[in-house]
């Protein structure tokens, strides 16, 4: 990389209210190759991923009007809809990812 170059931070749209943010301000649930859907608080499970702002209403939206499963193309498990339905506060959001921790 070249000296002085800023890197801008990736964003994302979370599929409920379909704002634009960073993505450490989203939350990812992804659905890996074996099918099974996990919350991804580090944002780097293999798989196909939508993301969700922190904020508990975009959760309940999600979850009633069937956003993530459409987003995720499956039916989501009982045990990660209650998780969602428990919203962002019952929920540990971020772990500390990335390969420098700056993700």
């Amino acid at each position: 990389m070249a000296r002085g170059v800023v890197r801008l931070a990736p964003s994302r749209t979370c599929v409920s209210c379909r704002t634009t943010r960073d993505k450490r301000d989203l939350v990812r649930i992804v659905r890996m190759p074996d099918g099974k859907v996990v919350l991804d608080p580090t944002g780097r499970v293999a798989g196909r991923g939508a993301y969700l702002c922190a904020d508990g209403s975009c959760w309940r939206a999600a979850i009633d009007k069937n956003i993530i499963a459409r987003a995720l193309r499956v039916t989501l498990p009982d045990e990660l809809r209650e998780r969602l339905e428990a919203g962002p506060a019952a929920t540990p959001l971020h772990d500390q990812g990335g390969a420098r921790g700056e993700e």
